[in-house]
């Protein structure tokens, strides 16, 4: 019988979809393990990254079980989002038909895998029983005071009268008609994830298990800065501008103020003066930046002088304020004190525009003259022209600076965070509803859960023009108060996708509940995910979304949990001739082709075996054609050995017996390290293959006398290790060896540590360091007794005739080394 991977795949898949063969349930006798991958975006069609991402989920999931626990691995679809609207725009098709289409074709696609999901709990956050529950958290969340709603710029473009999404700005300009892109302020929602900085921050911490470059980019998100706040009052104003500094030491060494073009006293400050026409000029050229491109160290620093002055408070000079295009409204209070001497883009402003550098840090280095500085000195120091602290190191300064501020009311020490509170809002329409109406009496109002889900309405135009297709549905905007009932409106916007994807790991617990968002006593048994992987490209936004998330709701009471991942694996991407797959370059490999062409089976072993997980993985034809000749090769050898079946004890005798009583043990000993926890699936396929190249040599040196107990062993730990990898292959080769169960469902094998021990080890003899040949020898084997079985060696002999002896080396266990002349 040939190997035959289309019938063998489509037999067992339908088989294990008819038995529901991964469906679980809680089990308090079990010890519970939940695998899961990051649930993917039906666009339609798989990928070979997804291929790898929920291979290396299933081989981890499919061990793990096989080890004892009781295994969660569910699949689901994260399925609101752009993609969808923008199809309903150009070809007239609804979002939600779209995507139930696409959803249909990708889960056939992932069944064809051989993925071991319990499809019980597959969830969609695009249907009304998952974003019910995404609206009844918005409310929880907004009753706790994590809401709120404030006007904010956003993407404009003009010509399609829209919001863009940062993604949908490309070079500056509408994606779709490439006029130029503006800044518009709308009113929108957020969340208070600000609130929790300092936990997110110190959590870190908890997560030995997650990689550390990735903690390191979300602790680098969060930006936690220690310093103070300090008010500069304007002159000739009652008001004061407030800053914040994490360089309180350098405050008499400010010589000019910056503000951020949006800051509200841009326009104040300017409004009926001679300065009013250029800096409106100035803020509209900055509307068609993105805060990267501002902030860029590439980006030349531009900025104009407004007209007015603020006094520094420890000196009490007049300083000019301008406005620039590398400061941020969104980053601390939007105006920053500009120090050149100590402050490199202070420094390249001040060169441009010719304003004052005054050092205030002296580095005590004769090489550099702080008095005529050709780059801003940022090291530490002696505090110099900075009256009552000069002589003192600028880090001891800090502290008694900041106590000198808060005497004098102008200030105080405060911590500030880079991380922004999450703006949720969408003018869109393909995304959840957001449960609040605006009522002319009781003003903003959540929807009660008996209310929930607001449904998206059907009655829409997708036409790419105006706020948002809600508005144009009569039945949508208008609505009775929840709480008066008086006629109010519904908000228009719908809710970040990450908002769906932020708590889906805590509905799969539950995902059929109709009555709460989750049964608590469920997610207490299967929470924390256990294993969690994805692409890196994730380590920020999403991944401390969900930390946010199930942060809030362990806050009330609903998450078990305070961090919903205790390990992260992090997946390196496909490439093909040294780059990303994507259409654009012509480099895709589609995972049909591959699963037509040599099975499923086969491209899940090649992406496993090719290169560790967390590394770039290179496409390879020839290597997908060698993993399938190594199936094969694995299915002859069972098909030539199992002619026979011998149920009795295994007795080992000969020394080709023996080896392969030590590569099984050896073999299995390693698979089982390198899976579990290592995720070393590379070595670990590798030693699967010495395993199979050992087995053919015994099968060729025993020829006719083959010890078939230990053929029985051998056959069957071999189906049973390469099962997580290979699932149908091994379910067919499982049940050809005559067993009922499934190979999925036996336990994972044992070593033997005896057997590893070998009582014969062979070594290599040489000459002058050239191999002569290979003898065994008896571990217990003395050095000396070495040296002598070496010079007795015929084929050493013959290479040391007419020569004398050197020295000779001996390196036990390892080899012989005789040095002649």
């Amino acid at each position: 019988m040939s190997y035959d991977f289309n019938a063998i795949e489509a037999k067992w898949q339908k088989k294990w979809l008819d038995t529901n063969a991964y469906s679980v349930t809680e089990d308090p006798s079990k010890e519970k393990y939940y695998c899961l991958e990051m649930f993917p975006y039906p666009s339609g069609k798989l990928h070979m990254g997804h291929v790898r991402n929920y291979s290396i989920g299933d081989v981890i999931a499919r061990f793990k079980s096989m080890s004892g626990y009781n295994v969660l691995h569910p699949m689901g679809w994260d399925s609101f989002g752009l993609p969808a609207e923008n199809a309903a725009i150009a070809h007239g098709i609804h979002p939600d038909k779209w995507t139930t289409e696409n959803i249909a074709e990708m889960g056939y696609q992932l069944r064809r895998l051989g993925l071991a999901y319990d499809w019980d709990r597959e969830l969609a956050t695009c249907k009304p029983d998952y974003y019910k529950w995404t609206q009844w958290i918005f409310t929880q969340f907004y009753e706790k005071g994590l809401v709120y709603k404030k006007n904010a710029p956003v993407n404009w473009c003009p010509s399609c009268e829209t919001v863009l999404a940062n993604e949908q700005v490309v070079n500056g300009g509408c994606e779709r008609c490439d006029s130029t892109v503006v800044k518009k302020n709308l009113s929108q929602w957020y969340f208070k994830i600000t609130d929790y900085a300092e936990r997110l921050l110190e959590d870190l911490e908890k997560l030995e298990g997650w990689p550390d470059k990735v903690k390191l980019m979300q602790k680098n998100w969060i930006g936690k800065s220690v310093g103070a706040e300090v008010s500069f009052k304007i002159d000739g104003s009652e008001k004061a501008l407030d800053v914040f500094t994490t360089r309180p030491d350098t405050l008499f060494g400010a010589t000019f103020m910056v503000l951020a073009p949006e800051h509200p006293f841009t326009n104040e400050l300017t409004d009926g003066t001679e300065f009013e026409v250029p800096v409106r000029a100035f803020q509209q050229k900055l509307q068609h930046l993105s805060e990267i491109e501002r902030t860029s160290t590439d980006v030349e620093k531009e900025g104009m002088f407004i007209g007015r002055h603020c006094i520094n408070p420890l000196n009490g000079e007049l300083i000019p304020i301008y406005i620039a295009n590398y400061v941020l409204m969104d980053y601390g209070t939007g105006a920053i004190m500009a120090v050149p001497a100590h402050d490199e883009r202070d420094f390249d402003f001040a060169k441009k525009y010719d304003l004052n550098v005054i050092p205030v840090v002296d580095p005590e280095n004769a090489d550099i003259d702080v008095n005529n500085l050709t780059a801003a000195f940022v090291a530490e120091g002696k505090m110099i022209n900075s009256g009552e602290f000069n002589g003192m190191n600028n880090k001891e300064a800090i502290e008694k600076i900041i106590e000198k501020i808060n005497g004098m009311g102008i200030g105080e020490k405060t911590i500030n965070y880079r991380l922004r509170d999450w703006l949720i809002s969408r003018q869109r329409y393909w995304g959840v509803p957001i449960p609040v109406v605006n009522c002319p009496t009781c003003g903003e109002v959540c929807l009660p859960e008996e209310q929930l889900p607001l449904l998206l309405p059907t009655d829409v135009e997708f036409t790419g023009k105006g706020q948002s297709p809600l508005t144009t549905s009569p039945t949508f905007m208008h609505t009775p108060c929840p709480k008066c009932g008086e006629m109010a409106t519904r908000e228009t916007d719908t809710m970040d996708t990450f908002v769906d994807s932020s708590w889906y790991f805590l509905r799969y617990c539950d995902a059929r509940n109709d009555k709460e968002v989750f049964d608590k006593k469920k997610a207490e048994y299967w929470m924390d995910v256990d294993q969690y992987i994805g692409g890196v490209e994730h380590a920020i936004l999403h991944l401390l979304y969900a930390r946010f998330f199930t942060k809030v709701m362990y806050d009330i009471g609903l998450s078990p949990v305070d961090e919903p991942f205790k390990n992260l694996l992090t997946q390196g991407m496909v490439l093909k001739d040294g780059s990303k797959m994507s259409k654009s370059k012509g480099n895709v490999v589609s995972p049909d082709e591959i699963i037509k062409t040599y099975g499923a089976d086969t491209a899940r072993l090649f992406v496993l075996f090719a290169s560790p997980p967390e590394k770039d993985l290179e496409w390879s034809e020839a290597g997908v054609e060698g993993a399938f000749r190594f199936l094969n090769r694995v299915w002859r050898l069972v098909e030539e050995l199992m002619t026979e079946r011998s149920e009795g004890a295994v007795n080992v005798n000969t020394k080709e017996e023996k080896e392969l009583v030590y590569v099984l043990n050896k073999t299995v000993k390693k698979i089982t390290e390198d899976v579990n926890g290592r995720f070393n699936f590379n070595t670990a396929i590798s030693s699967i293959m010495e395993l199979v190249n050992q087995g053919y040599h015994y099968k060729e040196a025993a020829k006719d006398e083959l010890n078939q107990a230990l053929i029985n062993e051998f056959v069957e730990k071999l189906v049973i290790i390469i099962a997580p990898f290979a699932p149908h292959f091994s379910e067919e080769l499982w049940e050809m060896l005559g067993h009922n169960e499934s190979v999925h469902k036996v336990a994972w094998p044992t070593f033997d540590e005896a057997a590893l021990v070998k009582d014969e080890v062979e070594i290599v003899l040489q000459v002058n360091g050239k191999v002569r040949d290979k003898v065994s020898v008896a571990t217990s084997a003395s050095k000396e007794e070495i040296e002598a079985l070496a010079l007795a060696n015929e084929k050493v002999l013959n290479f040391m005739e007419g020569k004398s002896i050197v020295k000779v080396v001996v390196i036990p266990s390892k080899l012989v080394n005789i040095v002649v002349k």
